[in-house]
C-alpha cells in the first residue's frame, strides 16, 4: 500500500509512505533555496517528487491532504500546470471527541492530466499520527497521551493507541500563536502597528523561536507574572468557563487584546523581563493544566506523553514538562511543526486503515543532495575525515553536506555549517555570517556517550528538542555554544550511526579531544537548506564547502 501524503499550505511538503516505512518526504523550502514555510501552489511539484522516485501518480494506492482552516471543510485553491483547481479538504480541527480520523473525501487532484480521488483528515489529526506513530511507544505498543499545541489552537490533550485515538480536554485558553504574538508586543521585534497581526498569515512565525534565545538575557519578574496571571483569569479564564472548556479556539485578536492590556501596567519594564516573565507564566501554565488534566483522567493508564504542533519546538517547555515526572517517558519528533505534517497525512490513512500502527523512518529521508560539478572560484579535491577535522582544529568553519538532508526546521548534520567551540569569538562569527542576532545561541552537536559528561542531564536528544545546562568545568572548554544563561540546545548522536558526521566527530576528538562541534544549519537567510555545494558556494560566506567527499575551497585571487 503506497500513500501520499500532502501538505498544500504553509510548510508544504510531499510525504510517500509505503507499507507501514517512509520512502521519504520533500519539504518546498528544501528545494532550490526556495523560502521558509513555502507552500505548494501548483500540483505539479507532486509528480516531480514521485517521478524522482521512480514513481507514477498512478502506482499510487491513496492520496491524502492535509486539512486546514475551516470549521466544516478546508478549501485550497492550486494549480496542475497553467489550470487553475478548487479543492476541497477536512477542517483544522476534528468535529467531536471521537472525529479524528472522520475523512473528506474528494475527487480532482490533477496529477499529470489524469484526475485522482483523494481523502482529507483534520490538520490536528496530522499531528496526533506523526507523533505517535513514529514514536518508540508505538514501536512497544504502549498507549499515550498526545498533546497537540499549534498556532491556531488551544493546547489539546488526546489519547492514542494502536486501536483509536480520542480527545481528552482543551487544557486552557490561549493559541499557540500567543509566544509569536508577545513579541511583536515587547522586545526587539515589538510592532507599532499591529493591524495586520490579526490575521494569522501576516505574522512572523520565526519570532517565538529567536524569543526563546532573547529571553536570556533577561529574568523572570514575579509582579510581572503576576500581571499576567490576572489579566488571563479576568480576560481568557473566565470566559472560557462560561464557553466550555473544549472550546478549540479563539481569534488571535483576543491574544493581541491580552498583550495590549499588559502592556499599559508594564510600561516602565524591561522588555527582556517581561518577555522572561511571559514565558515563565506560560510554562507554569501550562504544567499546572497538565498536571490537572491527567489527574482528571487518572483512568488512563497511559504514562507517555507525546508533544506535536508547533509549540513542540519549545525546548524548554519540553523539559518543563519531563522534569515534572509525570510521565514514564516523553516523544517529540523532529518535526513537531507543520513541516511533519505530509507525514501526518499518511500516517492517519495509515491510521484509517490499520490503527495508529508503528512508521518505520528516518530524520534522514529529505530531498538528495543535487549533483555538483566544478565550480568557476572554487578549487576542488577529494577530503578525509581526518583532513577536514584539522581545518576544523584550526578555526575555520566548513559547510558540511551529505546524503539525504533532514525532515524538519533543525540541520542534524546533513545540512549543517560545523565549526570548533572552542573560541568565544565564533558564536559571533557564525551569527554574522548567517545575518543572525547576536544574542542568538549555536547549538552543540555532540558525540552521545561523552554528552553527559559536559551537559546536564545529556541525556540522547537526538533532534534538538530538550534544554541542557553546561556543567561549569566545561563552559570555558567550548564557549561557542553555551548560551547566555548557560543553556544548550544540545543534538546528540551515537557512534554507531552510520552518518557520516559521526565519523568527523570521532576523527576531530581524536585531534582535540573534545568530542562537539557548533552546528548550525547550511542556508540561505530566511530559506531552506542549500540544495547543493553550488548554493553554499555562490552564498560564499564560509571558505570551505564540503560535500560527499569532496572539498570546495574557495581560490585565492592572484590579484
Amino acid at each position: 500500500m503506497r500513500i501520499c501524503g500532502i501538505k498544500l499550505t504553509h510548510d508544504g511538503a510531499i510525504a510517500l509512505v509505503e507499507d507501514a516505512k517512509l520512502i521519504f518526504c520533500i519539504e518546498q523550502e528544501k528545494r532550490n533555496n526556495n523560502p521558509r514555510y513555502q507552500t505548494i501552489d501548483n500540483l505539479d511539484a507532486i509528480a516531480v517528487a514521485l517521478t524522482e522516485h521512480g514513481l507514477d501518480p498512478r502506482q499510487v494506492d491513496q492520496f491524502v491532504i492535509d486539512g486546514w482552516g475551516g470549521a466544516v471543510e478546508s478549501q485550497f485553491q492550486v494549480f496542475s500546470g497553467a489550470t487553475p483547481i478548487t479543492l476541497k479538504g477536512a477542517p483544522y480541527v476534528e468535529r467531536h471527541a471521537e472525529g479524528l480520523l472522520d475523512s473528506h473525501d474528494g475527487f480532482g487532484l490533477r496529477l499529470d492530466g489524469s484526475d485522482f480521488p483523494y481523502r482529507s483528515y483534520p490538520h490536528i489529526t496530522g499531528h496526533v499520527a506523526s507523533a505517535y506513530c513514529t514514536s518508540p511507544f508505538a514501536k512497544a505498543g504502549q498507549p499515550a497521551y498526545c498533546l497537540v499545541w499549534d498556532g491556531g489552537t488551544f493546547p489539546r490533550l488526546y489519547h492514542v493507541e494502536r486501536r483509536g485515538a480520542r480527545f481528552i480536554a482543551s487544557l486552557f485558553p490561549l493559541i499557540g500563536h500567543v509566544y509569536a504574538a508577545a513579541g511583536h508586543h515587547f522586545g526587539p521585534y515589538r510592532q507599532t502597528n499591529r493591524r495586520d497581526l490579526y490575521d494569522p498569515a501576516k505574522l512572523d512565525l520565526g519570532v517565538a523561536g529567536k524569543l526563546m534565545a532573547y529571553i536570556a538575557l533577561g529574568s523572570v519578574d514575579e509582579s510581572i507574572v503576576t500581571v499576567f496571571e490576572e489579566l488571563y483569569e479576568e480576560r481568557l479564564a473566565a470566559g472560557a468557563r462560561r464557553a466550555g472548556r473544549n472550546s478549540a479556539e479563539s481569534p488571535l485578536a483576543a491574544v493581541h487584546d491580552f498583550f495590549d492590556a499588559s502592556e499599559l501596567q508594564l510600561e516602565t519594564k524591561a522588555p527582556e523581563d517581561v518577555l522572561a516573565s511571559v514565558h515563565c507564566f506560560l510554562e507554569r501554565l501550562l504544567i499546572r493544566e497538565m498536571a490537572i488534566a491527567v489527574q482528571r483522567h487518572s483512568r488512563i493508564a497511559a504514562r507517555n506523553l507525546c508533544i506535536a504542533g508547533g509549540c513542540g519546538l519549545n525546548i524548554k517547555w519540553n523539559s518543563a514538562l519531563r522534569a515534572t515526572r509525570l510521565f514514564d517517558a516523553i516523544w517529540v519528533p523532529p518535526f513537531p511543526n507543520d513541516s511533519g505534517s505530509a507525514i501526518g497525512a499518511a500516517c492517519s490513512a495509515l491510521a484509517a486503515d490499520q490503527g495508529f500502527v508503528p512508521l518505520e523512518w528516518s530524520v534522514y529521508s529529505g530531498p538528495a543532495l543535487l549533483r555538483t560539478g566544478e565550480l568557476p572560484g572554487w578549487n576542488t579535491s577529494p577530503c578525509s575525515m581526518r583532513e577536514l577535522a584539522t581545518i576544523l582544529a584550526s578555526n575555520k568553519p566548513v559547510v558540511f553536506l551529505v546524503g539525504r538532508a533532514e525532515l524538519g526546521p533543525r540541520a542534524l548534520g546533513g545540512r549543517s555549517i560545523v565549526a570548533a567551540a572552542t573560541s568565544p569569538r565564533m558564536k559571533d562569527h557564525l551569527n554574522c555570517i548567517k545575518l543572525r542576532e547576536d544574542f542568538r545561541p549555536v547549538a552543540p552537536i555532540c558525540l552521545e556517550d561523552r554528552a553527559a559528561d559536559i551537559f546536564s542531564p545529556g541525556t540522547p536528544d537526538p533532534y534538538m528538542l530538550f534544554d541542557h545546562q553546561t556543567r561549569a568545568e566545561w563552559r570555558d572548554k567550548i564557549p561557542a555554544v553555551v548560551h547566555l544563561d548557560g543553556s544548550a540546545r544540545l543534538q546528540t548522536i551515537p557512534r554507531t550511526s552510520q552518518h557520516k558526521v559521526v565519523e568527523l566527530l570521532v576523527e576531530y576528538e581524536k585531534l582535540t579531544g573534545i568530542p562537539l562541534l557548533c552546528n548550525t544549519s547550511a542556508n540561505h537567510h530566511g530559506r531552506g537548506f542549500f540544495p547543493d555545494a553550488a548554493a553554499a558556494c555562490e552564498w560564499g560566506r564560509v571558505e570551505h564547502i564540503w560535500c560527499d567527499g569532496v572539498l570546495y575551497k574557495k581560490a585565492v585571487s592572484d590579484h
